[in-house]
């Protein structure tokens, strides 16, 4: 079953690349080896009733023998042995039906011990026992040297300090594994830091209701999220029990009602499993309306225009031009026009914020786009 999700979840890589006969290959490899499981499982369960039928008929024969000798020495009356004889039916029958279902036993016990393994999981970020409510955060935020890993041989980032006024437009940009998704993780407290301290409006964090602390967030990502659900039911995840109204003006800001009016269903729309009825560029708008519909005053946008077309990309920005508005808003972008949009800059390299800038303007961008193409500028 492993097999099927996995290939079925990555069906266009594996026909791109003519993989479907190894990947047939590979199922039925798996499934005969299911199969040999199974099959010696059934015959260890069935050498074992055997074996437990031949104990419990052998001593039911040595029974009967020796207490026919009994009767015969008229040492016990043929009533005793009668009743001798019901008693041990009577602990054979259970123990019989016992051996029996042994194989389904032991198959119940496994799948026990890997619910318990998940019950048993420890919290990775878990709530203060004194956690005070955060009703609407300003958006403020504080990093003071702080530092994480996932391995202590190995810190992702490396006594990281910054200052965030709330409405700043941050953008947060940096080679591969800088540590730049591993910040914005510590930002939604999917991780607590390993040491230092981050703070939302002068106030650790880990005071907060984490529940509360969350519900500040809206997030826009790269490959978004869709649910295999109507579009409609996808926009009012941000906001469950928003009206019709609503959802149509979410849309609207998003740039997505045109496309949506167009679709056979509307709003009503189903969207298929993870959104593949539909373009990046209309899951992106999508996921953008829900974030609208949240109107948290904190907004993460990782890599949202990286995949898309020029025409798409400009209606995208100009949706999240709206959507960043009043709101202090984290951007993760590899791509340097969109960093035009952002007056606080952090560079990352290796775990260390390598440069700070507040305030740029459009010649920062300039040169940070000739040192990236000619490192000698």
């Amino acid at each position: 079953m492993s097999v099927i999700h996995e290939v079925l979840g990555s069906l266009r890589v594996v026909k791109a690349f003519g993989q479907e006969e190894n990947e047939s290959e590979r199922f039925l490899k798996r499934s005969n080896k299911a199969v040999e499981g199974q099959m010696q499982m059934a015959r260890l369960g069935a050498t074992f009733q055997f074996m437990v039928s031949m104990v419990f008929t052998i001593g039911s024969v040595l029974i009967i023998y020796f207490g026919a000798q009994y009767v015969h020495a008229k040492e016990m009356t043929l009533g005793e042995l009668t009743l001798v004889l019901a008693y041990i039916g009577q602990v054979f029958g259970p123990l019989q039906t016992i051996s029996k279902n042994i194989a389904e036993i032991q198959s119940s016990l496994v799948s026990v011990d890997r619910v318990f393994s998940v019950l048993d999981e420890e919290k990775e970020v878990d709530d203060n026992p004194h956690a005070i409510h955060l009703d609407r955060a300003k958006g403020a935020f504080q990093f003071k040297d702080v530092s994480f890993c996932y391995d202590v041989e190995r810190p992702i980032l490396k006594e990281v300090s910054f200052e965030v006024r709330p409405g700043d437009r941050v953008g947060i940009m940096g080679s591969t594994g800088a540590g730049k998704s591993t910040l914005v993780s510590l930002l939604n407290r999917f991780y607590d830091p390993s040491t230092g301290v981050v703070m939302v409006d002068e106030v650790d964090i880990k005071k907060y209701k984490l529940k509360d602390y969350r519900s500040q967030f809206s997030i826009v990502l790269q490959e978004p999220v869709l649910f295999s659900t109507t579009i409609s039911e996808n926009i009012r995840y941000g906001k469950p029990g928003a009206t019709e109204k609503e959802i149509i003006e979410a849309a609207k800001a998003a740039n997505a009602h045109d496309f949506i009016i167009r679709s056979k269903d509307g709003y009503n729309t189903m969207v298929g499993e993870r959104g593949l009825q539909l373009s990046g560029g209309e899951r992106q708008r999508i996921s953008i309306a829900r974030a609208f519909i949240k109107n948290a005053p904190i907004l993460i946008l990782d890599e949202p225009t990286s995949s898309l077309d020029v025409k798409t990309e400009a209606q995208i920005m100009e949706a999240m031009e709206r959507l960043m508005e009043g709101r202090t808003t984290f951007m993760i972008t590899h791509r340097l026009d969109t960093l035009s949009s952002c007056n606080f800059i952090l560079h990352l390299e290796e775990g260390k914020l390598v440069e700070v800038v507040r305030d740029h303007d459009i010649n920062y961008i300039a040169h940070k786009k000739a040192s990236f193409l000619n490192p000698a500028v």
